[in-house]
């Protein structure tokens, strides 16, 4: 109750200046709390979103649940390392996983943001909406700043929608390296794309 009072208002003064708020996802053993803390406020605060990691084996029910209540939905891979038994081990699952929850997503989705700095997965999304006559306007694609600024300003100028994000105040640092040290693989993602 705690967590939910306080949510809600952060968002009702979001709504009250015409802002948005998404509810960022941590590891599988929030994920129903947090799924449960967005459906309570959601209904009367349409400002209000949430993301759901493709990694999941459960993210594909819980965004066609998502999807009929009209909800903003950012897509990410999912960045904590999770067992077998909830969670795609291989990389090539996890992106054939956001594949296709991107494409639910960009056809039935309200307002959706895909998340990623996967260039492959980006020229997917773009041929999808192209070849199902979805305007750029409809979604917006993610990523954190300054990582493929190089991309950021590619995409926008071919008329795509960008949000750059960053973690800020007490707690950026834990954030930050928790995407790290969850998974190896994201520090040298990182240090690759870094200066790009």
């Amino acid at each position: 109750e705690f967590c939910v009072h306080n949510l809600e208002r952060i968002v009702r003064r979001a709504q009250e200046v015409g802002g948005f708020v998404r509810i960022d996802m941590e590891s599988s053993a929030y994920t129903q709390r947090t799924l449960d803390i967005f459906a309570t406020l959601h209904e009367r605060y349409p400002n209000l979103g949430v993301v759901i990691q493709a990694y999941l084996y459960r993210s594909e029910e819980d965004l066609e649940r998502l999807i009929r209540c009209r909800a903003s939905v950012r897509l990410c891979k999912g960045a904590y390392a999770e067992p077998a038994q909830v969670a795609y081990p291989k990389r090539s699952q996890v992106n054939a996983a956001y594949r296709r929850l991107m494409q639910k997503l960009l056809l039935h989705g309200h307002a959706p943001a895909l998340a990623t700095h996967d260039e492959s997965i980006l020229r997917d999304a773009i041929a999808f909406a192209q070849a199902h006559h979805i305007s750029p306007q409809r979604f917006e694609f993610e990523m954190l700043y300054g990582i493929r600024r190089d991309l950021q300003e590619r995409l926008v100028a071919q008329g795509y929608q960008m949000r750059v994000y960053l973690p800020y105040g007490e707690a950026w640092y834990p954030y930050f390296t928790r995407r790290l040290a969850e998974r190896p693989a994201n520090l040298l993602f990182f240090l690759r794309h870094l200066w790009r």
